[in-house]
């Protein structure tokens, strides 16, 4: 099975950052994720990048016991909603 690996808020939503999910395709595998990790992982997804192997791949892509699937959710810095203040952050 391929191996899934997930970062950020993917990771996050998912309570770990590795596991084994079942699949023949990006997209089943994916589903099959969302099946076991539930809305809020669901919720992430559609803001991630998907790599196959380490490179960007389309979610009909065939995956194979080897294989890994990498979801990347975007990520940046910034400050929170409590440090934002008239259109910046403040210190």
């Amino acid at each position: 099975m391929p191996t899934l690996r997930m970062f950020a808020s993917a990771r996050d939503a998912a309570g770990c950052g590795v596991d084994v999910v079942e699949g023949v395709t990006v997209a089943e595998v994916l589903a099959a994720a969302q099946a076991r990790y539930g809305d809020r992982f669901a919720a992430v997804l559609p803001t991630c990048r998907v790599w196959l192997n380490g490179e960007e791949c389309s979610y009909e892509a065939p995956v194979g016991d080897d294989d890994e699937v990498a979801v990347l959710p975007p990520v940046s810095g910034g400050c929170g909603p409590d440090r934002f203040v008239s259109g910046r952050c403040s210190q």
